[in-house]
């Protein structure tokens, strides 16, 4: 197969996998998840020499930095809007959310934004994209060894925060973790 006809196949194959990560990335801001899927393919497409077999993973890593640099670019934008007086809140337009607006599960995604940026990516890439360390690896441009103390120290991290969050329970989480104390044996 030809260079074209390799990323063919995996546009065809990949394209949906692919916004969906981006979607989920992008917390509720539609109207970017096409630009940045676009961009991710036209990265690939003049990569497309460089493909290789499995090219998810390689897919969500060109991801990750497309992700970055429009991050990089709202933030820019987001900077301007305030700094001009244009935002809602100068105008005291304000929005509350109501108790019925919790989610089932919010406090998780709470947790999850708690911890840094890495710590996210690693857990949503296992989570979320359901990549096997190795694949993370290549999402991650790391070896599969680092990958695999990323998301174990992640998941340490996440585990901390939930039983911030929520001392008065144990977290489900915490319940199936080695990290749990020993019991001590009392003799006698």
């Amino acid at each position: 197969m030809s260079n074209d006809e390799i990323f063919a196949a995996a546009y065809r194959e990949h394209y949906w996998a692919v916004s969906r990560y981006v979607a989920r990335r992008l917390d509720g801001r539609a109207g970017e998840v096409e630009e940045v899927v676009a961009e991710v393919f036209t990265v690939a497409w003049r990569r497309r020499a460089d493909l290789p077999a499995a090219a998810l993973p390689w897919l969500y890593g060109v991801a990750r930095n497309c992700l970055a640099n429009a991050v990089r670019g709202h933030g820019r934008r987001r900077r301007l809007v305030d700094r001009l007086g244009n935002d809602d809140t100068a105008h005291g337009r304000h929005i509350a959310a109501g108790p019925e607006a919790d989610t089932p599960g919010g406090w998780v995604h709470e947790a999850l934004a708690r911890l840094s940026a890495a710590d996210q990516e690693v857990l949503r890439l296992t989570a979320w994209e359901q990549l096997g360390i190795e694949e993370v690896a290549v999402a991650l441009g790391c070896g599969s060894r680092a990958a695999a103390m990323r998301l174990h120290r992640a998941r340490r991290r996440l585990r901390a925060e939930i039983d911030r969050m929520r001392p008065e329970s144990r977290s489900p989480l915490a319940e199936h973790s080695c990290v749990t104390a020993p019991k001590e044996h009392r003799h006698g």
